[in-house]
């Protein structure tokens, strides 16, 4: 599965690239269907966030790598070389920049209710 994380860049700055969350194991389940796995990890602290209507965050680093998955609403993230992409309900990203300058966040539209799942120490996606 491809999901964009965005990181810090060598200059201080950030900027997206593609990850892959590799379906890498398989398993039956009791009806015969095969199901496909991605490697698991422990996170060290998942949470529930709800980020209000009209936030517009100026430059800030990510807390922690982390897997963010959106539950309602629609984010906004810009890096700095002036890209945006957005996230709708359902639609997961890796924000990974915890140096440098950071990126900005919007709420598009209303409030926004997220997932954080903080990585484990040593965890990678593969660079795609």
């Amino acid at each position: 599965m491809r999901l964009t994380s965005f990181i810090a860049t060598a200059e201080g700055g950030s900027r997206f690239i593609e990850v892959e969350a590799p379906f890498s194991q398989a398993r039956q389940d009791e009806f015969g269907h095969t199901l496909r796995l991605s490697e698991a990890y422990a996170s060290p602290a998942v949470q529930f966030v709800e980020l209000p209507a009209g936030m517009d965050q100026d430059w800030h680093c990510a807390p922690a790598r982390q897997l963010v998955v959106v539950l309602s609403g629609e984010i906004e993230v810009e890096t700095t070389d002036g890209e945006t992409r957005r996230w709708r309900a359902g639609e997961a990203f890796v924000p990974a920049d915890i140096t440098g300058q950071g990126h900005r966040t919007r709420c598009v539209g209303g409030k926004v209710q997220l997932l954080f799942a903080p990585l484990a120490e040593g965890f990678e996606f593969a660079r795609v």
